[in-house]
Parts: C-alpha cells; sequence; structure tokens
C-alpha cells in the first residue's frame, strides 16, 4: 500500500489593499448605504419620466430606421442601446415592466443580429408595450400582475428565436 504524499496543502492569506481598506475604521453601515442610496435613486425620479420618453422615441426612431431594410448595423446599435438602457435602469426606477419588456426586446435584437428572421412588427409590438409601460397604471404593475401580456411577448421572442414568422389567427 502506497503511503500518502507527505506534502499536505498551505492554506495562506493574502492580505490586499482592498482586504486593508474595508478593515479602517469610519465609513457608514449597510443600512445607511442603502437608505443614501435609494434617497439618491428618490431624487433621480422626477427627471426619470422625461429620461424614459427620449429613450423610447429614440429607440422608435431607430426602428423606424430599419424601414426596407432587414439588418443594418447603424439603426441595430441605436436600437440596441436604447432597448439595454430601459432595462438597466427601468426596475431601479419602479418600472419593473419596463425592464422586462426591454430585456425581452434586447433579447430579440440579438438573435436578430445573430441571423433569426427579422420582423419588423414583432419589434413594433414590443415597443408599443414599452409605451403602454409608461403609462398609467400599468407603470407601476409587476410582469407578474400582466401575465396575458408577458406570456405573449414570451411566445412573439420564441418565434423570432425559432427562425418562424408568426402564426397569424
Amino acid at each position: 500500500m502506497a503511503k500518502p504524499a507527505k506534502t499536505a496543502a498551505r492554506i495562506f492569506t493574502v492580505d490586499t489593499s482592498f482586504a486593508q481598506a474595508a478593515r479602517r475604521p469610519g465609513g457608514v453601515t449597510r443600512e445607511q448605504a442603502i437608505d443614501q442610496a435609494q434617497q439618491n435613486v428618490d431624487e433621480l425620479k422626477p427627471d426619470f419620466i422625461s429620461w424614459l420618453d427620449q429613450t423610447l422615441e429614440q429607440l422608435r426612431s431607430a426602428i423606424q430606421e430599419s424601414e426596407g431594410r432587414p439588418f443594418n448595423h447603424t439603426w441595430h446599435k441605436r436600437a440596441y442601446t436604447s432597448c439595454s438602457e430601459l432595462r438597466d435602469i427601468g426596475t431601479t426606477m419602479g418600472y419593473a415592466l419596463i425592464t422586462f419588456i426591454a430585456d425581452n426586446l434586447c433579447k430579440m435584437l440579438q438573435a436578430i443580429e445573430a441571423g433569426k428572421a427579422y420582423d419588423k412588427a414583432m419589434i413594433v409590438c414590443h415597443i408599443d408595450a414599452l409605451f403602454l409601460a409608461r403609462s398609467e397604471p400599468f407603470c407601476k404593475l409587476s410582469p407578474e400582475q400582466l401575465p396575458e401580456m408577458t406570456g405573449g411577448l414570451r411566445r412573439v421572442f420564441e418565434l423570432v428565436n425559432e427562425n418562424q414568422p408568426p402564426a397569424i389567427k
């Protein structure tokens, strides 16, 4: 029977500059930091509505630019940038439905860039849903509160991903 190796692994910690900074006295508690961050978000909310409207218009404009062109990097990049901004900030500002729809649209735009079929009507459907989600009473609802809408938008994404046109009913 073989003898176990005499060399055992040695575990040692490295004292990084980040670890040293984290141990320094001062700073704020986690709760204070969260409260301060929430106050900062609350201060930004009044300007958010005008930013939201502007970004939605930029997205719509980029998609209108695609008219007659199945794929073009110029309009696609503008559309994806606006869409990803909406996705990234929606929930933080209390618009979870905007985040859901924009995330779905971002995935569709990525699929189109990867070669899936481009159907402008499917994109416009999402843009219309974004404008609806921006308005009262929808702006305060979560995706779970609108299962018909969110389920339909998921299905539209699946159709794009399958590279099939939507069924006409």
